[in-house]
């Protein structure tokens, strides 16, 4: 829970876009209509990994799918990088092109041995304070002279600048669309007609006994708000159920208690597990932890399972 506090932006992507059935509609806004007429949007499938610098994973996180293309169903790769910097980079089609080449690098050959290199299609899902007004194209980082040399590289990444939309313009799945609605939100974009459609859309997830991802978004907008735009979320969201149970700061007080609950209990289980490496027997570690052998493998069964949900 404190890293969902701590870097709200990463979690609410990684939790909600995966789900080929949100990413879809990410990803059509994204790319130019003779591309995506040649999906075949059934088979899109995410792939584990993630290829990011280490030093940028607080301002960056990335997804890779995998879908059909074309009437052969050439094998594509759609690697999705959200950027939610304050500001624009200018140096992103060549960070984007690293991220490419680490993906290729990892590739493994076909049965017979060949490397034909898969298409990647590059996409920025930027969020941020103010619009992206930087040149996709690596060239345009050399200087005028060299842009048009025959060995300058050529690569250049596709955009979805969500600071050129508006909420109304905002498409694709419940959850996506409400994710990048409260991402509005948290930039201070469009700022009453963002939250209000949030609100709308938080109300139906919740109508519909979603209360998992009900929190993902509470926990989200109580990270990235202050204390009126909290408010606002709510009473927006009283007004969409027409009562007074906006309950936005009290499930999301509720989910972090719970989140730092088990982090202590984690932390028991992380003392128990060092003290056993070094050799340290279960009467001192009992007077220690207070777990015995039994109640550490019962707690570590427990844990398990809340992670696997």
């Amino acid at each position: 829970m404190a890293d969902e506090l701590e870097h709200p932006h990463d979690n609410l992507f990684r939790k909600i876009f995966p789900d080929p059935r949100e990413a879809d509609g990410l990803l059509r806004a994204a790319l130019p209509a003779w591309f995506r007429e040649g999906i075949d949007w059934g088979s899109l499938v995410p792939r584990e990994g993630t290829f990011v610098d280490e030093a940028l994973l607080r301002s960056e996180s990335d997804l890779l799918f995998e879908v059909a293309y074309g009437k052969n169903r050439e094998p594509v790769w759609l690697y999705v990088l959200l950027e939610h910097q304050s500001t624009p980079d200018r140096r992103m089609p060549l960070r984007l092109l690293k991220y490419c080449c680490r993906i290729w690098d990892a590739q493994t050959p076909d049965r017979a041995g060949k490397l034909e290199l898969r298409p990647i299609v590059p996409v920025v899902f930027y969020q941020g304070a103010r619009r992206w007004t930087y040149s996709r194209q690596i060239a345009d980082l050399l200087p005028a002279v060299a842009r048009k040399w025959p060995w300058t590289v050529r690569f250049e990444h596709l955009l979805l600048d969500q600071t050129t939309l508006r909420p109304n313009e905002v498409e694709g799945g419940l959850k996506g669309r409400l994710a990048r609605l409260v991402m509005m939100a948290a930039y201070k974009q469009h700022g009453a007609q963002a939250v209000e459609m949030a609100a709308r859309l938080l109300y139906k997830l919740r109508a519909d006994g979603e209360m998992e991802y009900f929190g993902v978004m509470a926990v989200y907008i109580l990270a990235t708000q202050d204390a009126g735009g909290v408010e606002a979320f709510e009473e927006a969201l009283r007004r969409q159920g027409k009562d007074r149970k906006g309950g936005i700061m009290p499930y999301a007080q509720e989910l972090i208690e719970k989140g730092r609950a088990e982090g202590e209990q984690l932390g028991r289980l992380k003392t128990v597990e060092s003290l056993l490496r070094v050799g340290v027997g279960w009467e001192v570690i009992e007077e220690e932890t207070g777990l015995n052998e039994a109640a550490f493998q019962a707690l570590k069964k427990r844990m398990s399972v809340a992670d696997d949900r």
